[in-house]
């Protein structure tokens, strides 16, 4: 009899849920990490959207003057700057995209600058059925212009694989590879064709169209939520852990023990 008893006090004993406790463990630290990620996130966006505040109500300055200072072009993205030159028209390029809900593209057009050197300009959007120049002759300013606009980095690459391939030969581009831009342009032999962009501002260009100012200057920032999300789930988990582990403390249910007896 007592060796029944001590048999059934054995076998109602738990054993400590170590690898249970292990895995949450895990989990909760993933979670942790998530969360401290998206609020380093959310202070290197917020220092990012002050300095687009910041610059984009500068008064723009000349380009040259811009890049003496010497400064790295990725360092000066939504600098306003002042070009002026004569465009190419026919050697503009077509960048797919969209603009308050219409399909269309962006047109980025050579501009032979005063120094000599040649800087690819996006005058702005166009729906999709006037790609065509034909379409909007009275938008193709002929002569010296001044264009003030927002300075953007060249691309290093494709952004992602989900990108689809730049189509030259429609002249249609999905990503703006400013090197494939300037070798499918038609540039004259040895055109020295500088590595950056400028948007061009919402000055009205004649007829409508391109229309200007098409430049993202407000950026999401959804990384408080993100974060208030990893760490909600973090705590959860935490007050999950907290219940089983007391639980299994407990043992068995007293119902359990009128059953024994």
């Amino acid at each position: 009899m007592t060796g029944a008893l001590q048999s059934s006090s054995r076998g109602g004993r738990r054993r400590f849920p170590w690898g249970v406790v292990a895995a949450a463990g895990l989990v909760f630290l993933v979670l942790i990490g998530l969360g401290t990620w998206q609020v380093q996130r959310l202070v290197w966006k917020e220092a990012l959207l002050a300095t687009i505040a910041e610059r984009t109500a500068a008064v723009p300055v000349p380009l040259d003057a811009v890049l003496e200072a010497g400064r790295p072009i990725a360092e000066l993205e939504y600098t306003p700057v002042e070009v002026s030159g004569a465009f190419d028209h026919a050697a503009e390029r077509h960048f797919f995209a969209t603009w308050k809900g219409a399909s269309g593209y962006y047109v980025y057009t050579p501009l032979h600058l005063d120094s000599g050197s040649w800087l690819f300009v996006n005058r702005g959007f166009v729906p999709f059925e006037r790609k065509d120049a034909a379409t909007r002759p009275a938008g193709q300013i002929e002569g010296r212009v001044t264009i003030a606009g927002l300075l953007r980095p060249p691309l290093a690459g494709k952004p992602s694989s989900i990108v689809p391939d730049n189509d030259t030969a429609k002249n249609i581009f999905y990503w703006k590879d400013i090197r494939a831009m300037a070798a499918t342009a038609g540039l004259p032999a040895g055109a020295d064709v500088l590595g950056l962009f400028v948007d061009a501002g919402p000055a009205a260009n004649p007829g409508g169209l391109p229309i200007g100012g098409v430049t993202m200057i407000d950026l999401p920032n959804n990384h408080l939520q993100y974060a208030v999300t990893w760490y909600g789930l973090a705590a959860a988990l935490l007050g999950v852990a907290i219940f089983y582990l007391l639980r299994g403390r407990r043992g068995p249910a007293a119902g359990g023990e009128d059953e024994d007896g």
